[in-house]
This record gives C-alpha cells, sequence and structure tokens, in this order.
C-alpha cells in the first residue's frame, strides 16, 4: 500500500514537473510569424480589451495563438496522430487521410455576411481604380475535387456552392470585374496529377491549366504545352498537410517544373529585400523544408517582375502562394508584372495602382485561404 503510494506521488511530481518546465519553455521561446512547414502565417499575440473579452474575440484568439505558439508543435502532432491513426481515427489538425494518400484539408462554409464582406472590400477598391480591369480567380482545393477521397461521412462545407455564391456577387458589381471560374476545368483533368497529396497547393500542371484559362478571359493566346521542358525538380517534397496533420509514412509527392524552350529573359525584383535575380525559380530552395519555395522564393511583400516585352502591357497580381506556380507562365505575356501579398505589403494597394498604372490586375487564392486570410481586408486601404 506504501508503495503504491509512493508510486503515485512520484508519477504526479514528475507530471507536475514536465507541465511546469513546459510551461517555461514556452514563455522563453520567441513567438514565430510565419510556419515554413505549413506555409501559413501563425497567430500572433491578440491585443487585450475589455471589449474584444466581453464579447468573446479576445478568448477565441487568444486560444489560436497558444495553438500556434506552442514549444515543439509539429513534434506533439506527430505523435499524437500516430496513436489516433493506430486506432482508426482518420482527421487530425483539420486534415483528412484520404484514399490513395491524399491529405486533404477541411473546407468550413463561410457565412454569407462574410462573404458579403470580402467581395464589398473587393469592390471599394474597384471603385478607387474603375480603369483597372480586374480578374478574379478563386481556386478549389482538393477538398471539392476529390471529395470522393475524403473518408466516409467526413463532415466538409460545399467549396463548388461558395465559389457560385461568389461569382454571382461579383457578377452584379460591374463589366470590368470578371471571375475566372477554373473548377471546371481542373475536376475534367483531376485524373491527372493537378494537386500534391502530402501539400494544399496545386501542381505546376494543376496551375499551367488555370493559367489556360485565365488567358481565355484575358483575351491572350497561352503557350501550348509542348513550348515548355516539363523537368522533375525533386520526388522528395512533403508539403504543409504533412507537417499540419503529423500523419507520418506516406509517399512523397513530385515537383515538377515547366521550363520555357525558348528561354526568355526575365529580372525578378524583391522589392523590400533589394534583391535581383533572372529566374522565377529559387533551386537552392529545393534542399529545404518546404521545397514548394522554389516558385518565385516563396512569399514576399512586393515582386516586380521585367521581360524584354517593353511594348506590353503591365500587370498587377494580388495573391496568395497558388498564384506563386501560376505566375511563371504569365510574365511572358507582359513587360512588367507586380506581384503583392497582403499579409506582408504594408503600403496602400489603391495608390500603388493609381502611381503604377496597371492594365490588368489578377486577385488569385485557393478559396479556402481567401475566406480565412483577414489581410484580404487591407485591399480596399
Amino acid at each position: 500500500m506504501a508503495e503504491n503510494k509512493w508510486v503515485r506521488y512520484a508519477t504526479g511530481l514528475t507530471l507536475l514537473l514536465f507541465i511546469g518546465a513546459m510551461a517555461v519553455v514556452n514563455v522563453l521561446t520567441p513567438d514565430q510569424t510565419f510556419s515554413e512547414p505549413e506555409n501559413r502565417v501563425l497567430e500572433r499575440r491578440p491585443a487585450f480589451s475589455v471589449r474584444s473579452l466581453l464579447a468573446g474575440s479576445f478568448t477565441t484568439d487568444y486560444e489560436r495563438y497558444v495553438s500556434d505558439q506552442f514549444a515543439f508543435r509539429d513534434v506533439w502532432i506527430g505523435l499524437k496522430t500516430d496513436a489516433d491513426r493506430a486506432l482508426g481515427k482518420k482527421e487530425s489538425n483539420g486534415v483528412y487521410l484520404g484514399a490513395d494518400g491524399y491529405l486533404i484539408q477541411t473546407f468550413t462554409t463561410p457565412p454569407e455576411i462574410d462573404v458579403e464582406a470580402r467581395i464589398e472590400a473587393i469592390h471599394s477598391f474597384h471603385k478607387a481604380t474603375p480603369e483597372l480591369r480586374k480578374h478574379i480567380m478563386l481556386a478549389p482545393t482538393a477538398a471539392s475535387l476529390y471529395r470522393d477521397k475524403l473518408p466516409a461521412f467526413a463532415p466538409v462545407g460545399d467549396e463548388r456552392a461558395v465559389l457560385d455564391q461568389s461569382r454571382h456577387m461579383l457578377e452584379r458589381l460591374g463589366p470590368d470585374i470578371d471571375f475566372v471560374d477554373v473548377y471546371p476545368v481542373l475536376y475534367s483533368k483531376r485524373e491527372e496529377a493537378i494537386y500534391y497529396k502530402t501539400d494544399h497547393h496545386w501542381t505546376a500542371r494543376g496551375a499551367y491549366y488555370a493559367y489556360r484559362e485565365l488567358c481565355g478571359r484575358m483575351g491572350i493566346v497561352p503557350q501550348d504545352e509542348a513550348a515548355y521542358h516539363i523537368q522533375e525538380a525533386t520526388d522528395d517534397f512533403y508539403g504543409s498537410l504533412y507537417s499540419k496533420s503529423g500523419y507520418r509514412h506516406l509517399q512523397p509527392d513530385r515537383i515538377d517544373l515547366f521550363m520555357p524552350k525558348k528561354g526568355e529573359r526575365v529580372e525578378v525584383h524583391y522589392m523590400e529585400e533589394g534583391r535581383i535575380t533572372n529566374s522565377l525559380y529559387e533551386m537552392e530552395n529545393l534542399n529545404k523544408k518546404d521545397k514548394y519555395t522554389v516558385f518565385m522564393d516563396g512569399n514576399h511583400a512586393l515582386v516586380r517582375i521585367t521581360t524584354g516585352h517593353a511594348d506590353r502591357k503591365k500587370l498587377l497580381v494580388v495573391k496568395d502562394s497558388y498564384a506563386n506556380s501560376l505566375i511563371p507562365f504569365l510574365t511572358e505575356h507582359f513587360a512588367e508584372t507586380d506581384v503583392v501579398d497582403l499579409r506582408y505589403y504594408g503600403g496602400s494597394l489603391t495608390e500603388l495602382a493609381q502611381d503604377r498604372q496597371y492594365d490588368d490586375m489578377l486577385l488569385l487564392y485557393n478559396v479556402h485561404t481567401f475566406f480565412e486570410d483577414r489581410f484580404i481586408f487591407n485591399i480596399s486601404e
């Protein structure tokens, strides 16, 4: 009896010391602003106010902050999902373990008021820049294109319905705002490798099909696939959903690059960093964890791409990381292409557009990020 008492005492003390040690580690570990494995901006410590506390938003935001900033987060997720998988569970941290090795991020249908708010932000920007032709592309994710690969009865929202709702709202804003619906062409190509299995992005092939659809709406003649050398960059890519979910023991993805046979001249100016390169691909990033950053060196506040076609038009791209693998197809059709990521850009997009006098604008997000990312509201500033 006494021995059992001491065992319980030692176990409790060990657990208490462990919890205390983790609390100290969490306090001493600096907050991270960006998760390279998940390729997303992490939650920041929310500002406290009595109003936000009473409204409940402070508690919700703080829970998300603690979840994102917890020390050794990736390790704990991996241990938990291994245990859950052994028990037959097929969901972890908002990611489903689907058929054929697909990891599929869940999608929650946004309330109508949230859809309206984002469309209104675009409308406000349009009223300030009415001369700028705008093309809006909200890319579907694997959650809608591969619903048959989801576990039975997985509660995933209807992306297609939200895309249709957004299109109808945008069409009411006038003829100079064009909704580019890439769902049909991507669905028709779903048997090809158009999305990664361990990452939330489309592949370069998926981006190529979206590029061709966009060209048709912009009045541009797209390049045929035969104009490119399709080059394997790596066959050892584990993407954001692999890291976010914690699922292990899966086959890695392959990253292909569509390299123009013609070899057009290009200069890529990373404006805030003051760096210039002559390639849209950062090949050294294939040695990093997030190999998807081979495209455009990942996400930056403002990138300016110039080509040798000075007589062509100027394009503004406002985007999330889905655009990074599509932009290389577009640049040769324009004299200059400015690429803005609102998550990092601190200036006024309206002033930039008025100063630079673009001819066309592409707003490209995947549908999940578009309705999750609060920085989209900065478009109207």
